[in-house]
């Protein structure tokens, strides 16, 4: 079983334990200095920060997205360099109801990683709890290097060709984790084109959660997930948003819901838009 969600009263009970590595993601997609700001203020002891601008995308062309998906080698490095190995139990939270911890935990399930979880719940979640605080910043702790090769990796993701072919033929259904009115072309504040992949489906990333921000329970991802795919196989839902980090979101509520083995489009809408060949839907 892929490991998921962690609670916040069972990460307390291991901060002392070497075999945990606490991943800090706070992020702001308006404001890229937020995150680390918020963590400079206080964090979770012994988490680490990581930045979704700099460390957990690769360089951007202009035509690959806002957030490009880094090489398995270079995010392989970056663990290395936090001392990941293969048995580390990584720990990834936010403050935004986990879809950038869930780009985390999705990016190192796709390197091979199998021990790592979402703090469910998040920043806010810990320190409701009144769980301890820290100031003190923890750096990676040796040069990047090779990592371990760890497990048996997610399936592989997909590219703009494949989505253009699959609109020809489909084999594949495309989820779309944006608000609503971006998915309908109603507005879009980040990316110049609005609409959505034709034939795509929407189910934004919030209403994967509870009303105190933690996930809903399996039973009723699963419900609402099958209302939605109907009798499609998890195995072709292909998941999309704005950048490939909210679409991992509804990745993980699947795998949540027991509804394992659907994939991502990492470039997605950002990189879609960039290419003014390729054709866009609005409306419901």
């Amino acid at each position: 079983m892929t490991m998921t969600l962690i609670s916040a009263a069972d990460l307390a009970d291991r901060l002392q334990s070497p075999g945990v590595r606490i991943f800090d993601v706070r992020h702001d997609l308006a404001d890229h200095a937020a995150g680390r700001r918020a963590y400079e203020q206080g964090h979770i002891p012994g988490a680490r920060y990581l930045d979704h601008e700099t460390e957990l995308a690769a360089p951007r062309s202009g035509k690959n997205g806002r957030h490009p998906l880094p090489s398995r080698a270079d995010l392989a490095a970056l663990m290395a360099a936090h001392d990941v190995r293969p048995d580390t139990l990584v720990v990834a939270y936010d403050a935004s109801g986990g879809m950038f911890a869930a780009h985390l935990w999705w990016m190192l399930r796709w390197l091979g990683h199998e021990q790592v979880a979402v703090l469910d719940g998040g920043w806010q979640g810990w320190t409701a709890d009144g769980l301890p605080v820290s100031g003190e910043a923890v750096l990676a702790t040796r040069a990047n290097s090779a990592a371990t090769p760890a497990g048996q990796a997610l399936a592989d993701t997909v590219d703009a060709q494949a989505v253009l072919a699959n609109l020809a033929q489909p084999a594949f259904t495309v989820l779309d984790a944006r608000a609503a009115n971006r998915y309908r072309g109603e507005v879009e504040p980040m990316d110049p084109v609005a609409g959505h992949i034709p034939g795509a489906l929407n189910r934004p990333n919030g209403e994967n959660l509870r009303a105190d921000g933690r996930f809903k329970t399996p039973a009723q991802l699963r419900a609402e997930f099958a209302s939605l795919l109907g009798e499609r196989d998890p195995r072709t839902v292909v998941h999309q948003c704005g950048s490939g980090i909210t679409a991992c979101h509804n990745l993980l509520a699947m795998e949540i819901a027991g509804l394992a083995g659907s994939r991502l489009y990492p470039g997605s809408w950002s990189e879609w838009c960039s290419d003014p060949a390729r054709p866009v839907a609005r409306g419901a």
